[in-house]
């Protein structure tokens, strides 16, 4: 055969692992072989990548030698520990095996400090959702989640609770005129100081996000998220709302960060696991480390996709507050899918991780959502340290989407929301109240980890669907 120069394409038929390998194969070829058939220079390299260490100190073929030991070592994975280190599970009996089964690895890994696991906990990728997960300076994508700082948002006001019963056609409407979800965004969105953020310029993979992070601001996404009129009940006094027990008309809303946050989860989750090499089960749960470039810079992007996120939820109720031409005597704001920087209680500090679980630190305010038919909990911290001052960020899902379209009955679903007293606009059978834990339950189960202040009862919900039309449920986007 004759001479020709190797391309990329035959090294990795070879074997050849990307990266510095290749490049130092196809220039030591090009430089000390040139003249030598393609059969020959793939018999020599065929050998080189067998057994790399009998050429590191060859005079011709060490580079590649080098190359081939330093990409083993590198794509070697790490160990894990033999036993996972110990963590608290709150109500397990109403926990999936494979939740719990995630959150054993999890507990496993090097860096693990130390975990929990939520009584809304159910199976997703790496960290399942409803795990909290502390490390020694690392942070994990995937421990963060895709939709970074997804949040609860809640506006109280000094209207009579009447209000939602009389007006659910009003207040519908202001609904389908000042929300929007999925796909749907502003034609003229609102600006806001977190689109003048200088990592916008810094940054590279922000770069590209700008454009996107304007044109979706202020809106929901799909799935789960809603926003929705409902009623307040405050039962304690004593809550730093300064709010006396009484009804409220309040607002709730539920989403994320958008496409900008997923956008940032992806690319750094790829990174995290290009550069951490974890067994096949742990794979999803590699790390950026904090004192590099890489671990910096996420944790910067992250904290972005945050600000973002509360953004969106606080623009969502200036529009509302305007159209029901009120101001919120109180507000409340808890997020999860984020990583703190904490303190252990040595003083050490750890990095928090709460996927799809909320801080309930000694005092910390927050809410926890039921379904669209039950009531939503507003909640004091006890800063539980066996629960990393956590607690869960919802219900939890009792059913997948899957298994929810293949059983769940849209006539049946309509019927249970309609005698709920529920008005509901959009959604899909996927997010009907059937497929989410009693939440009553899953509050018993973390009574130790918070107080309850008050409830929040959904009367008119909007949610995203193919058809945003009034009246039961559509598949969703």
């Amino acid at each position: 055969m004759a001479s020709r120069k190797l391309t990329g394409k035959d090294l990795k038929k070879l074997g050849f692992p990307e990266g510095r390998a290749i490049g130092e194969a196809m220039r030591v070829m090009e430089i000390h072989y040139k003249g030598k058939s393609i059969l020959h220079k793939k018999a020599m390299l065929r050998k080189v990548l067998d057994t790399p260490a009998l050429y590191k100190k060859h005079e011709t073929l060490g580079a590649i030698a080098t190359a081939l030991l330093i990409a083993e070592i590198s794509n070697k994975p790490l160990t894990m520990r033999q036993k996972r280190i110990p963590y608290s599970i709150y109500g397990q009996e109403g926990i999936e095996p494979g939740a719990i089964n995630q959150m054993e690895i999890a507990m496993k890994l090097p860096v693990a400090k130390a975990g929990a696991l939520m009584p809304d906990a159910h199976q997703g990728y790496g960290l399942p959702i409803g795990g909290v997960l502390a490390t020694e300076n690392a942070v994990i994508p995937y421990g963060v989640g895709v939709d970074i700082g997804c949040r609860m948002c809640m506006t109280v006001y000094g209207v009579p609770p009447a209000f939602a019963h009389q007006s659910t056609e009003a207040l519908s409407q202001m609904l389908m005129d000042n929300t929007r979800f999925g796909q749907g965004t502003f034609k003229r969105p609102k600006d806001h100081a977190v689109l003048e953020s200088s990592l916008f310029n810094e940054i590279n993979i922000l770069k590209s996000l700008k454009d996107r992070a304007w044109s979706q601001i202020g809106s929901s996404g799909g799935g789960n998220h809603f926003v929705e009129f409902g009623i307040t009940e405050i039962l304690n006094p004593d809550n730093e709302m300064n709010l006396p027990i009484g009804k409220y008309l309040s607002v709730l809303s539920h989403s994320g960060s958008r496409g900008l946050g997923a956008n940032i989860a992806r690319h750094y989750t790829k990174l995290a696991m290009d550069m951490t090499k974890l067994p096949s089960e742990a794979k999803h749960l590699a790390w950026l480390d904090l004192d590099k470039a890489e671990g910096q810079e996420y944790w910067l992007a992250m904290n972005l996709a945050g600000d973002y996120a509360s953004a969106c939820h606080h623009q969502i109720h200036e529009r509302l507050a305007k159209a029901l031409g009120e101001q919120p005597l109180a507000m409340i704001e808890n997020h999860h899918n984020f990583a703190w920087k904490e303190q252990d209680t040595n003083g050490n500090e750890i990095i928090v991780h709460r996927k799809g679980a909320t801080p309930a630190g000694e005092g910390v305010m927050g809410i926890i959502p039921g379904s669209m038919t039950s009531p939503g909990f507003i909640v004091r911290g006890k800063g539980v340290g066996e629960s990393i001052n956590s607690a869960s960020h919802g219900a939890g899902r009792l059913m997948s989407r899957t298994r929810a379209k293949q059983t769940l009955s849209i006539k049946d679903v309509k019927k249970h929301i309609k005698k709920s007293g529920v008005t509901l606009i959009g959604s899909g059978v996927d997010e009907a109240p059937q497929v989410y834990k009693n939440i009553h339950e899953v509050m018993k189960r973390q009574h130790d980890l918070v107080e309850i202040m008050g409830t929040f009862h959904p009367k008119v919900v909007r949610m995203c669907g193919t058809k945003e039309a009034r009246g039961g449920f559509t598949e969703v986007d």
